[in-house]
Protein backbone atom coordinates (compact mmCIF):
# COMPACT_ATOMS: atom_id res chain seq x y z
CA UNK A 1 0.00 0.00 0.00
CA UNK A 2 2.01 2.75 -1.26
CA UNK A 3 -0.15 5.43 0.51
CA UNK A 4 0.09 4.24 3.88
CA UNK A 5 3.80 3.30 3.20
CA UNK A 6 4.51 7.45 2.19
CA UNK A 7 2.58 9.03 4.93
CA UNK A 8 3.59 6.54 7.88
CA UNK A 9 7.18 6.08 5.96
CA UNK A 10 6.92 2.79 6.84
CA UNK A 11 9.98 1.38 5.44
CA UNK A 12 11.72 4.23 6.81
CA UNK A 13 11.10 2.73 9.39
CA UNK A 14 11.72 -1.14 8.68
CA UNK A 15 8.16 -2.27 9.18
CA UNK A 16 5.12 -3.10 6.70
CA UNK A 17 1.06 -2.52 6.88
CA UNK A 18 1.18 -6.32 7.98
CA UNK A 19 3.46 -6.01 10.96
CA UNK A 20 1.78 -2.91 12.24
CA UNK A 21 -1.63 -4.44 12.28
CA UNK A 22 -0.39 -7.42 14.58
CA UNK A 23 1.15 -4.56 16.69
CA UNK A 24 -1.96 -2.88 17.30
CA UNK A 25 -4.18 -5.85 17.52
CA UNK A 26 -0.89 -6.39 20.66
CA UNK A 27 -1.56 -3.15 22.13
CA UNK A 28 -5.12 -3.13 22.40
CA UNK A 29 -5.17 -6.72 23.89
CA UNK A 30 -2.71 -5.23 26.42
CA UNK A 31 -4.76 -2.07 27.13
CA UNK A 32 -8.45 -3.30 26.61
CA UNK A 33 -9.34 -4.04 30.51
CA UNK A 34 -9.72 0.11 30.80
CA UNK A 35 -12.85 -0.47 29.00
CA UNK A 36 -14.36 -2.65 31.75
CA UNK A 37 -12.38 -0.93 34.57
CA UNK A 38 -13.06 3.01 33.59
CA UNK A 39 -16.67 2.61 33.46
CA UNK A 40 -16.80 0.63 37.31
CA UNK A 41 -14.08 3.28 38.81
CA UNK A 42 -16.47 6.23 37.35
CA UNK A 43 -19.69 4.30 38.03
CA UNK A 44 -18.79 4.43 41.86
CA UNK A 45 -18.88 8.22 41.86
CA UNK A 46 -22.08 7.79 40.13
CA UNK A 47 -21.40 8.73 36.67
CA UNK A 48 -23.96 6.85 34.34
CA UNK A 49 -21.63 3.51 33.41
CA UNK A 50 -23.23 2.72 30.21
CA UNK A 51 -22.29 6.61 28.95
CA UNK A 52 -18.63 6.16 30.55
CA UNK A 53 -18.42 2.85 28.17
CA UNK A 54 -18.89 4.77 25.47
CA UNK A 55 -17.03 8.01 26.77
CA UNK A 56 -13.90 5.75 27.25
CA UNK A 57 -13.92 3.86 24.04
CA UNK A 58 -14.41 6.91 22.20
CA UNK A 59 -11.73 9.21 24.26
CA UNK A 60 -9.31 6.19 23.57
CA UNK A 61 -10.06 6.21 20.07
CA UNK A 62 -9.84 9.77 19.36
CA UNK A 63 -6.75 10.59 21.18
CA UNK A 64 -4.97 7.13 19.27
CA UNK A 65 -6.09 8.76 15.95
CA UNK A 66 -4.23 11.74 16.75
CA UNK A 67 -1.47 10.35 18.02
CA UNK A 68 -1.70 7.99 15.14
CA UNK A 69 -2.02 10.58 12.51
CA UNK A 70 -0.31 13.98 13.94
CA UNK A 71 2.50 12.43 15.64
CA UNK A 72 2.79 9.16 13.99
CA UNK A 73 3.84 7.73 16.84
CA UNK A 74 2.76 3.88 18.20
CA UNK A 75 1.13 4.83 20.98
CA UNK A 76 -2.17 4.00 22.89
CA UNK A 77 -4.20 6.06 24.50
CA UNK A 78 -7.00 5.91 27.00
CA UNK A 79 -8.59 7.84 30.19
CA UNK A 80 -5.51 6.59 32.21
CA UNK A 81 -5.09 4.46 35.97
CA UNK A 82 -4.81 6.23 39.23
CA UNK A 83 -6.14 9.59 37.88
CA UNK A 84 -9.70 7.56 36.88
CA UNK A 85 -9.51 6.74 40.82
CA UNK A 86 -8.57 10.12 42.23
CA UNK A 87 -11.40 11.38 40.23
CA UNK A 88 -13.86 8.69 41.61
CA UNK A 89 -13.19 8.31 45.09
CA UNK A 90 -11.06 11.35 46.26
CA UNK A 91 -12.40 14.08 44.59
CA UNK A 92 -15.82 13.34 44.12
CA UNK A 93 -16.59 10.86 46.96
CA UNK A 94 -14.07 12.14 49.24
CA UNK A 95 -14.42 15.75 48.64
CA UNK A 96 -18.30 15.93 47.52
CA UNK A 97 -17.94 17.22 44.39
CA UNK A 98 -19.89 16.66 42.15
CA UNK A 99 -19.07 14.71 38.72
CA UNK A 100 -19.47 17.00 36.32
CA UNK A 101 -17.70 19.84 38.64
CA UNK A 102 -14.88 17.31 38.53
CA UNK A 103 -14.81 16.75 34.24
CA UNK A 104 -14.76 20.44 34.48
CA UNK A 105 -11.43 20.48 36.67
CA UNK A 106 -9.82 17.99 34.19
CA UNK A 107 -10.73 20.16 31.39
CA UNK A 108 -9.05 22.98 32.84
CA UNK A 109 -6.14 20.68 33.42
CA UNK A 110 -5.96 19.72 29.81
CA UNK A 111 -6.49 23.10 28.32
CA UNK A 112 -3.13 24.07 30.55
CA UNK A 113 -1.38 20.90 29.55
CA UNK A 114 -2.10 22.06 25.87
CA UNK A 115 -0.63 25.85 27.00
CA UNK A 116 2.45 24.51 28.33
CA UNK A 117 2.65 22.27 25.30
CA UNK A 118 2.46 24.55 22.68
CA UNK A 119 4.55 27.44 24.25
CA UNK A 120 7.18 24.54 24.76
CA UNK A 121 7.47 24.81 28.67
CA UNK A 122 7.11 21.80 29.82
CA UNK A 123 10.69 21.02 29.95
CA UNK A 124 11.08 23.53 32.36
CA UNK A 125 7.71 22.40 34.69
CA UNK A 126 9.09 18.77 34.13
CA UNK A 127 13.05 19.44 34.78
CA UNK A 128 11.96 21.32 37.99
CA UNK A 129 10.51 19.08 39.80
CA UNK A 130 13.22 16.45 41.39
CA UNK A 131 13.23 13.30 40.55
CA UNK A 132 12.28 11.65 43.63
CA UNK A 133 9.07 13.20 44.05
CA UNK A 134 8.15 12.54 40.72
CA UNK A 135 8.77 8.51 41.17
CA UNK A 136 6.82 8.81 44.84
CA UNK A 137 3.79 10.38 42.61
CA UNK A 138 3.50 7.03 40.38
CA UNK A 139 4.59 4.98 44.05
CA UNK A 140 1.44 6.78 45.58
CA UNK A 141 -0.68 6.20 43.04
CA UNK A 142 0.17 2.59 42.85
CA UNK A 143 -0.20 2.03 46.78
CA UNK A 144 -3.72 4.30 46.42
CA UNK A 145 -4.97 1.88 43.55
CA UNK A 146 -4.00 -1.08 45.56
CA UNK A 147 -5.88 -0.29 48.38
CA UNK A 148 -9.02 0.37 46.29
CA UNK A 149 -8.36 -2.97 44.57
CA UNK A 150 -8.44 -4.75 47.81
CA UNK A 151 -11.71 -3.19 49.11
CA UNK A 152 -13.30 -3.93 45.70
CA UNK A 153 -11.84 -7.74 45.94
CA UNK A 154 -13.23 -7.60 49.99
CA UNK A 155 -9.73 -8.75 50.87
CA UNK A 156 -9.69 -5.14 53.20
CA UNK A 157 -12.48 -4.04 55.12
CA UNK A 158 -13.21 -1.11 57.47
CA UNK A 159 -12.64 -1.60 61.15
CA UNK A 160 -13.60 0.84 63.71
CA UNK A 161 -10.80 -0.14 66.11
CA UNK A 162 -7.86 -0.35 63.95
CA UNK A 163 -9.38 1.37 60.62
CA UNK A 164 -8.78 -1.67 58.20
CA UNK A 165 -8.48 -5.48 58.76
CA UNK A 166 -8.68 -8.48 56.72
CA UNK A 167 -11.89 -9.73 54.78
CA UNK A 168 -14.08 -12.62 54.23
CA UNK A 169 -11.17 -15.50 53.30
CA UNK A 170 -14.71 -17.51 52.73
CA UNK A 171 -16.66 -15.07 50.29
CA UNK A 172 -16.67 -16.76 46.67
CA UNK A 173 -16.24 -13.36 45.56
CA UNK A 174 -12.81 -12.49 46.99
CA UNK A 175 -11.66 -15.78 46.27
CA UNK A 176 -12.41 -15.76 42.65
CA UNK A 177 -10.65 -11.96 42.98
CA UNK A 178 -7.59 -13.65 44.48
CA UNK A 179 -7.53 -16.36 41.56
CA UNK A 180 -7.73 -13.68 39.07
CA UNK A 181 -4.80 -11.99 40.41
CA UNK A 182 -2.39 -15.22 40.49
CA UNK A 183 -3.50 -15.84 37.06
CA UNK A 184 -2.81 -12.43 35.69
CA UNK A 185 0.65 -12.25 37.53
CA UNK A 186 1.35 -16.20 35.71
CA UNK A 187 0.04 -15.30 32.37
CA UNK A 188 2.77 -12.12 32.23
CA UNK A 189 5.17 -13.91 33.24
CA UNK A 190 5.12 -16.25 30.43
CA UNK A 191 4.34 -12.69 28.26
CA UNK A 192 0.91 -13.94 26.98
CA UNK A 193 -0.72 -10.86 25.19
CA UNK A 194 -3.69 -8.87 27.19
CA UNK A 195 -2.65 -10.92 30.55
CA UNK A 196 -4.83 -8.76 32.27
CA UNK A 197 -8.05 -9.32 30.19
CA UNK A 198 -8.15 -12.25 30.11
CA UNK A 199 -7.98 -12.19 33.79
CA UNK A 200 -10.89 -9.86 33.82
CA UNK A 201 -12.70 -12.30 31.07
CA UNK A 202 -11.84 -15.35 33.47
CA UNK A 203 -12.97 -13.99 37.04
CA UNK A 204 -16.30 -12.43 35.01
CA UNK A 205 -16.90 -16.58 33.43
CA UNK A 206 -16.66 -17.77 36.92
CA UNK A 207 -19.12 -15.13 38.31
CA UNK A 208 -21.75 -16.46 36.62
CA UNK A 209 -21.24 -19.68 38.13
CA UNK A 210 -20.04 -18.62 41.80
CA UNK A 211 -21.05 -15.12 42.23
CA UNK A 212 -24.78 -15.02 40.83
CA UNK A 213 -23.83 -12.69 37.97
CA UNK A 214 -26.41 -12.86 34.86
CA UNK A 215 -25.71 -12.90 31.29
CA UNK A 216 -27.37 -9.97 29.12
CA UNK A 217 -26.00 -11.44 25.86
CA UNK A 218 -22.46 -10.22 23.66
CA UNK A 219 -23.28 -8.07 21.13
CA UNK A 220 -25.84 -4.48 21.10
CA UNK A 221 -25.92 -0.97 19.21
CA UNK A 222 -23.53 1.39 21.93
CA UNK A 223 -25.65 2.93 24.66
CA UNK A 224 -26.19 6.43 24.64
CA UNK A 225 -23.68 8.64 25.62
CA UNK A 226 -26.29 11.65 26.53
CA UNK A 227 -25.97 11.47 30.01
CA UNK A 228 -22.67 12.41 30.67
CA UNK A 229 -21.96 14.41 26.92
CA UNK A 230 -21.47 18.21 26.91
CA UNK A 231 -22.48 17.53 31.13
CA UNK A 232 -18.81 19.18 32.76
CA UNK A 233 -19.36 22.06 34.80
CA UNK A 234 -16.66 24.75 34.27
CA UNK A 235 -18.25 27.41 35.92
CA UNK A 236 -18.54 25.00 39.28
CA UNK A 237 -15.00 23.94 39.16
CA UNK A 238 -14.36 27.48 39.28
CA UNK A 239 -16.36 28.65 41.60
CA UNK A 240 -15.50 25.62 44.13
CA UNK A 241 -11.85 26.92 44.02
CA UNK A 242 -10.79 23.42 42.68
CA UNK A 243 -7.12 24.64 42.19
CA UNK A 244 -5.66 21.62 44.18
CA UNK A 245 -7.70 19.69 42.05
CA UNK A 246 -6.80 20.64 38.84
CA UNK A 247 -2.97 21.04 39.82
CA UNK A 248 -2.63 17.45 40.40
CA UNK A 249 -4.12 16.55 37.56
CA UNK A 250 -2.07 18.62 35.55
CA UNK A 251 1.22 17.22 37.24
CA UNK A 252 0.20 13.56 36.94
CA UNK A 253 -0.82 14.02 33.34
CA UNK A 254 2.23 15.94 32.55
CA UNK A 255 4.61 13.72 34.07
CA UNK A 256 3.12 10.23 33.78
CA UNK A 257 2.72 11.58 29.68
CA UNK A 258 6.41 12.50 29.25
CA UNK A 259 7.39 9.23 30.90
CA UNK A 260 5.29 7.02 29.10
CA UNK A 261 6.00 8.69 25.65
CA UNK A 262 10.08 8.82 26.31
CA UNK A 263 10.13 4.92 27.49
CA UNK A 264 8.00 3.61 24.61
CA UNK A 265 9.98 5.72 22.33
CA UNK A 266 13.27 4.56 23.54
CA UNK A 267 11.73 0.81 23.58
CA UNK A 268 10.75 1.27 19.61
CA UNK A 269 14.81 2.85 18.96
CA UNK A 270 12.57 6.11 17.96
CA UNK A 271 14.71 8.32 20.02
CA UNK A 272 17.73 10.80 18.27
CA UNK A 273 20.14 11.60 20.51
CA UNK A 274 17.86 10.62 23.51
CA UNK A 275 15.39 12.77 22.03
CA UNK A 276 11.96 12.50 20.78
CA UNK A 277 11.64 14.82 17.47
CA UNK A 278 8.07 14.63 17.56
CA UNK A 279 7.82 14.93 21.37
CA UNK A 280 5.65 18.38 21.40
CA UNK A 281 2.96 16.60 19.07
CA UNK A 282 3.03 13.74 20.88
CA UNK A 283 2.23 15.53 24.32
CA UNK A 284 -0.17 17.90 22.25
CA UNK A 285 -1.83 15.03 20.54
CA UNK A 286 -2.16 13.81 24.71
CA UNK A 287 -3.62 16.49 25.75
CA UNK A 288 -6.05 17.27 23.09
CA UNK A 289 -7.21 13.87 23.93
CA UNK A 290 -7.52 15.28 27.66
CA UNK A 291 -9.97 18.10 26.86
CA UNK A 292 -11.97 15.50 24.40
CA UNK A 293 -12.35 13.00 27.03
CA UNK A 294 -13.99 15.46 29.73
CA UNK A 295 -16.17 16.72 27.31
CA UNK A 296 -17.42 12.97 26.08
CA UNK A 297 -17.89 12.30 30.15
CA UNK A 298 -14.52 10.57 31.21
CA UNK A 299 -11.52 11.64 33.21
CA UNK A 300 -8.01 12.27 32.19
CA UNK A 301 -6.74 10.20 29.00
CA UNK A 302 -3.18 9.44 28.56
CA UNK A 303 -0.34 7.77 26.49
CA UNK A 304 -0.46 4.02 27.75
CA UNK A 305 3.25 2.26 28.64
CA UNK A 306 1.48 -1.14 27.31
CA UNK A 307 1.70 0.20 23.62
CA UNK A 308 5.46 -1.33 24.55
CA UNK A 309 3.50 -4.63 24.32
CA UNK A 310 3.28 -3.78 20.85
CA UNK A 311 6.35 -2.00 20.17
CA UNK A 312 7.85 -5.56 21.24
CA UNK A 313 5.63 -6.89 18.26
CA UNK A 314 7.41 -4.74 15.37
CA UNK A 315 4.94 -1.55 15.88
CA UNK A 316 7.11 1.91 14.61
CA UNK A 317 4.97 4.08 13.58
CA UNK A 318 1.33 5.62 13.57
CA UNK A 319 -0.37 2.70 11.46
CA UNK A 320 -0.18 0.66 14.69
CA UNK A 321 -2.58 3.50 16.86
CA UNK A 322 -4.57 3.38 13.93
CA UNK A 323 -5.56 0.14 14.61
CA UNK A 324 -6.03 0.42 18.39
CA UNK A 325 -8.16 3.11 17.47
CA UNK A 326 -10.44 1.22 15.06
CA UNK A 327 -10.46 -2.07 18.13
CA UNK A 328 -11.64 1.10 20.45
CA UNK A 329 -14.55 1.83 18.12
CA UNK A 330 -15.46 -1.64 17.28
CA UNK A 331 -15.63 -2.66 20.80
CA UNK A 332 -18.65 -0.27 21.21
CA UNK A 333 -20.81 -2.98 20.30
CA UNK A 334 -19.96 -5.44 22.56
CA UNK A 335 -21.50 -3.06 25.93
CA UNK A 336 -23.36 -6.17 27.03
CA UNK A 337 -20.12 -7.67 27.81
CA UNK A 338 -18.67 -4.90 30.06
CA UNK A 339 -22.11 -4.18 31.74
CA UNK A 340 -21.65 -7.54 33.70
CA UNK A 341 -18.28 -7.33 34.90
CA UNK A 342 -18.22 -7.16 38.24
CA UNK A 343 -16.23 -4.87 40.76
CA UNK A 344 -14.12 -7.91 42.24
CA UNK A 345 -13.26 -9.27 38.25
CA UNK A 346 -11.45 -6.03 37.44
CA UNK A 347 -9.68 -5.65 40.87
CA UNK A 348 -6.90 -8.23 40.13
CA UNK A 349 -6.43 -6.22 37.05
CA UNK A 350 -5.91 -2.91 39.35
CA UNK A 351 -3.76 -4.81 42.30
CA UNK A 352 -1.54 -6.09 39.66
CA UNK A 353 -1.08 -2.63 38.01
CA UNK A 354 -0.65 -1.11 41.30
CA UNK A 355 2.42 -3.49 41.84
CA UNK A 356 4.23 -2.51 38.43
CA UNK A 357 3.66 1.42 39.41
CA UNK A 358 5.48 0.19 42.61
CA UNK A 359 8.72 -0.84 41.23
CA UNK A 360 9.94 2.72 40.83
CA UNK A 361 10.78 2.88 44.39
CA UNK A 362 14.05 1.64 43.55
CA UNK A 363 15.31 4.92 41.89
CA UNK A 364 14.91 6.97 44.95
CA UNK A 365 18.56 7.95 46.58
CA UNK A 366 17.90 6.44 50.14
CA UNK A 367 21.40 7.69 51.31
CA UNK A 368 20.32 11.60 51.27
CA UNK A 369 17.36 11.73 53.80
CA UNK A 370 16.04 15.18 51.88
CA UNK A 371 15.13 13.24 48.96
CA UNK A 372 14.18 10.16 50.32
CA UNK A 373 11.86 11.41 53.04
CA UNK A 374 9.77 13.53 50.86
CA UNK A 375 9.53 11.39 48.61
CA UNK A 376 8.43 8.57 51.19
CA UNK A 377 6.00 11.15 52.53
CA UNK A 378 4.63 11.79 49.13
CA UNK A 379 4.24 8.38 48.97
CA UNK A 380 2.69 7.13 52.14
CA UNK A 381 0.31 10.43 52.76
CA UNK A 382 -1.33 9.37 49.35
CA UNK A 383 -3.58 6.46 50.44
CA UNK A 384 -3.26 6.82 53.96
CA UNK A 385 -5.15 10.13 53.68
CA UNK A 386 -6.92 8.66 50.89
CA UNK A 387 -6.05 12.00 48.37
CA UNK A 388 -3.03 12.33 45.91
CA UNK A 389 -3.49 15.79 46.31
CA UNK A 390 -2.79 16.05 49.79
CA UNK A 391 0.35 13.71 49.29
CA UNK A 392 1.90 15.86 46.86
CA UNK A 393 1.24 18.85 48.97
CA UNK A 394 3.00 17.45 51.79
CA UNK A 395 5.62 15.83 49.68
CA UNK A 396 6.18 19.65 47.92
CA UNK A 397 6.47 21.15 51.24
CA UNK A 398 8.52 18.61 52.83
CA UNK A 399 11.41 18.70 50.23
CA UNK A 400 11.06 22.28 49.63
CA UNK A 401 11.43 22.69 54.08
CA UNK A 402 14.38 20.17 54.61
CA UNK A 403 16.24 21.50 52.12
CA UNK A 404 15.93 25.29 53.55
CA UNK A 405 16.61 23.69 56.88
CA UNK A 406 19.69 21.87 55.84
CA UNK A 407 21.38 24.76 53.60
CA UNK A 408 20.51 23.27 50.63
CA UNK A 409 17.93 26.11 49.38
CA UNK A 410 20.35 26.61 45.94
CA UNK A 411 19.17 22.80 44.87
CA UNK A 412 15.48 23.59 45.11
CA UNK A 413 14.32 24.88 41.20
CA UNK A 414 11.69 28.19 41.43
CA UNK A 415 8.85 25.33 40.59
CA UNK A 416 9.24 23.91 43.60
CA UNK A 417 9.04 26.61 45.96
CA UNK A 418 6.10 27.76 44.13
CA UNK A 419 4.20 24.95 44.38
CA UNK A 420 4.88 24.08 48.34
CA UNK A 421 4.16 27.45 49.03
CA UNK A 422 0.83 27.89 46.87
CA UNK A 423 0.14 24.48 48.67
CA UNK A 424 1.57 25.95 52.54
CA UNK A 425 -0.95 28.73 51.60
CA UNK A 426 -3.62 26.46 51.45
CA UNK A 427 -3.34 24.63 54.37
CA UNK A 428 -2.55 27.96 56.39
CA UNK A 429 -5.45 29.96 55.45
CA UNK A 430 -8.22 28.17 53.66
CA UNK A 431 -9.89 25.82 55.74
CA UNK A 432 -11.93 23.57 53.00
Amino acid sequence: MPSLNHYFKLSEHGTNVRTEVVAGVTTFLTMAYIIFVNPAILGDAGVPKDAVFVATCLAAALGTIIMGLYANYPIGMAPGMGLNAYFAYAVVLGMGVPWQTALGAVFISGCLFIIVSVFKVREHIVNGIPHSLRVAITVGLGLFLALIAMKSAGLVVANPETLVRVGDMHNPHTIMAIFGFLLIVTLDRLKVPGALLIGIVAVTTLSFFFGGNTFHGFVSLPPSITPTLLQLDLGGAVHMGLFNVVLVFFLVELFDATGTLMGVASRAGLLVNGRMQRLNKALLADSCAIVAGSVLGTSSTTAYLESAAGVQAGGRTGLTALVVAGLFLAALFFSPIAGVVPAYATAPALLFVACLMLRDLVDVDWSDTTESVPAAITALVIPFTYSIAHGIAFGFITYAGLKLLTGQARQVKPVVWVIAIVFLIKYTYVTA
